[in-house]
């Protein structure tokens, strides 16, 4: 029995290293860009506490055609793909365009909704976004389409698989003590330290990623999100998010209609009364009619504890509207999965406790490895003795 135990942990330890060998950059990787991103909206909106807001005033502001008109007649706007606009007359109209026929992208605009007046592009921006592109997809070619996606996703598969076989390696004969568990002998030098501070931290943060993986592979593989919307989700719903989009026939165009915000944000507005802090409305991306629109209740606190509303811009007909209270527990889960994801969901202790634990993954790296190659030399020198003998001896 304790000889199939040892055999077992020895093939462990084997796969823990190899996999650690092979992911520790990479993961270190990702895990700190995820950690720099942790308090993204907190940094951003301190960086531009002077453009984010204007002075209220008694006349009505713009409506979002009127502003849109007034910035491309001033030719400082390109194709407008969406605008935040918010309840509150102190706050600052934020435009956001779509890419051009390059797949650039300009930075987006604060503008005065009463006058239309640019008030700047958000400092950090750029710098989060490429960050953001570095963490799902490595800055490969093709972002969400390229092979960034998958290696990401790879990643967080080998990462569950360390963690796991960790866990059953360091397994104490003492199992019900609090102390064999999670005080680290700072007592000890050289291998024995290493070991200690990979073994007692991995255990302190193994809760921390194996959320951070389990929700960050919703990002990288179809059949996990897939899964994941049938699992937690009531069937209907689950049957409308799976289903696959229907191509356009070839040679077969829709007319061109001019599509504006201001009939669905009338429509959205009727709906919504006073309810809404801000709502984000998005044009669609293609040859439809159909503007979608983002809403957060002035109570909400999280990004993904919003509405969703699907208006005809053309008509002003109210296509749909999900809301998130009418959500089931599943179907919040899966609402809040990046909020989940980054910690943001247990307020901003939680977005410190996952920045910590990200920030720590390269301890592992270095560990792990200094660990390995001390494992090697002392399998070594235990055998070089006997490569010295001679046949006879």
């Amino acid at each position: 029995m304790r000889k199939a135990a040892h055999k077992i942990k020895v093939a462990l330890l084997q796969v823990h290293s190899i996999a650690g060998l092979v992911l520790a950059l990479l993961l270190a990787l990702i895990a700190l860009t995820g950690s720099v991103m942790s308090f993204e909206d907190e940094i951003v909106e301190h960086l531009n506490g002077g453009i984010i807001q204007v002075a209220p005033r008694q006349a009505p502001p713009l409506m979002p055609d009127e502003l849109v008109a007034r910035l491309e007649a001033a030719q400082v706007a390109g194709k407008v793909a969406s605008v935040t606009l918010s309840s509150d007359p102190s706050a600052a109209v934020r435009v956001r365009f779509g890419r051009d026929e390059q797949g650039a992208r300009r930075t987006s605009l604060y503008v005065d909704p009463y006058d239309a007046r640019v008030l700047g592009s958000p400092r950090g921006e750029e710098f989060f976004a490429t960050v953001r592109r570095l963490h799902r997809w490595l800055l490969i070619p093709g972002d969400a389409k390229g092979w960034g996606r998958q290696i990401t996703g790879i990643a967080a598969l080998g990462l569950i698989v360390m963690l796991v076989s960790g866990l059953v390696l360091r397994w104490p004969r003492r199992a019900r003590s609090v102390k064999m568990w999670l005080k680290p002998n700072l007592g000890l030098s050289g291998r024995g330290l290493h070991r200690s501070l990979h073994a007692v931290i991995g255990t302190w943060v193994l809760p921390i990623y194996l959320v951070m993986t389990l929700t960050g592979l919703w990002y990288s593989f179809d059949w996990y999100k897939d899964g994941v919307v049938w699992l937690l989700s009531r069937p209907h719903v689950a049957a409308a998010k799976m289903q696959p989009k229907q191509p356009r026939a070839p040679g077969r165009s829709e007319p061109a209609q001019p599509v504006g915000f201001d009939r669905a944000w009338s429509t959205f507005q009727q709906e919504e009364g006073g309810r809404f802090s801000r709502a984000l409305l998005t044009l669609p991306a293609g040859p439809g009619t159909v503007i979608r629109i983002r809403s957060w209740g002035k109570d909400s606190t999280l990004d993904t504890t919003r509405d969703e509303f699907r208006i005809d811009a053309i008509t002003g007909q109210l296509v749909s509207a999900e809301r998130y209270a009418d959500k089931t527990f599943g179907e919040k889960i899966i609402a809040n999965v990046l909020d989940i994801h980054r910690g943001a969901i247990l307020g901003w202790p939680g977005k410190l406790a996952f920045m910590i634990a990200a920030a720590l993954m390269p301890l592992f790296s270095v560990t792990g490895l200094l660990l390995y190659l001390l494992r090697r030399r002392l399998r070594r020198s235990a055998q070089l003795p006997l490569a010295r003998l001679v046949p006879g001896e």
